[in-house]
């Protein structure tokens, strides 16, 4: 926490980082930020107290480069910091599809760059944010790395060749899990209840079955089966589910989503 850490392209999974590393304790005198517009970079200065920055002013006086802009806006943001970054500064990338290699290219022989998928639940600290090392970059650099993001929730180290099948599950999760929240609401909607309980009633259950399952240690088959009665009501649910092809459906859906991370890294839009 005694290096300046600047994030650069301050979105709102930027902001959400930022506010997470304060609240961590990091001093706001060591966290600049950037962003596209004028109005935007004053609002993150008068909410948490950093100091608002262009692109090189940060890479000149920052330790650490957080990247958060777009994968499309990677390749521009590049070429104006290029010029500007120091062979021993950290990149951090967090921009979907986007390989070490692209970052090593654009910059100084040498440069360490990690690559970070992270996703929306850092909003509320609950992030998993993955992590792969570049070919310059070593374990300091990933210890500093995991310190910064487990402001926001867990860490997980992976070989980037594991990066797009980490962006799939969990980069993408938590938009699959709304979605099954969206159709059970419908579903109890049909059943007679009113949406305010419908809702309810399932977001309640996904947090206790996420708790068990993050808590007990148990497979989720065997959780599955402790409420799955014999003739009962959950396994003709699934029955249906298994008819509708929802488990297969699923895998192709996962399938889809590493396939369009890895299309991002070739720069197809």
């Amino acid at each position: 926490m005694t290096q300046t850490v600047a994030v650069l392209g301050t979105g709102k999974i930027g902001e959400a980082l930022l506010s997470g590393m304060i609240r961590g304790g990091w001093p706001a005198s060591k966290l600049l930020v950037t962003a596209r517009r004028p109005e935007r970079a004053e609002e993150l200065t008068a909410r948490y107290g950093v100091e608002a920055v262009s692109n090189a002013e940060a890479a000149k006086r920052a330790h650490t480069l957080i990247l958060t802009v777009k994968p499309q806006d990677m390749g521009g943001l590049l070429d104006e910091l290029a010029p500007h970054v120091p062979a021993d500064r950290l990149v951090v990338s967090g921009a979907a599809g986007v390989p070490t290699s692209f970052f090593e290219e654009r910059l100084a022989p040498g440069a360490p760059v990690v690559r970070v998928m992270t996703n929306t639940p850092a909003l509320v600290d609950e992030a998993m944010s993955v992590i792969s090392a570049g070919s310059h970059a070593t374990a300091a650099h990933l210890r500093h790395t995991e310190e910064i993001f487990g402001a926001v929730g867990k860490t997980l180290r992976v070989p980037e060749s594991q990066q797009d099948a980490a962006t799939a599950l969990s980069g993408s999760g938590p938009a699959y899990f709304y979605f099954l929240v969206e159709a059970m609401t419908d579903a109890g909607i049909l059943l007679g209840l009113p949406r305010a309980q419908a809702h309810e009633l399932i977001v309640q259950a996904a947090i206790g079955a996420a708790v068990m399952l993050r808590d007990s240690g148990e497979h989720p088959v065997k959780l599955r089966e402790a409420v799955t009665s014999p003739a009962g009501t959950t396994i003709n649910a699934i029955v249906e589910l298994e008819k509708h092809g929802v488990r297969a459906a699923l895998i192709a859906a996962l399938e889809a989503a590493r396939d369009r991370s890895r299309e991002l890294a070739t720069g197809n839009s």
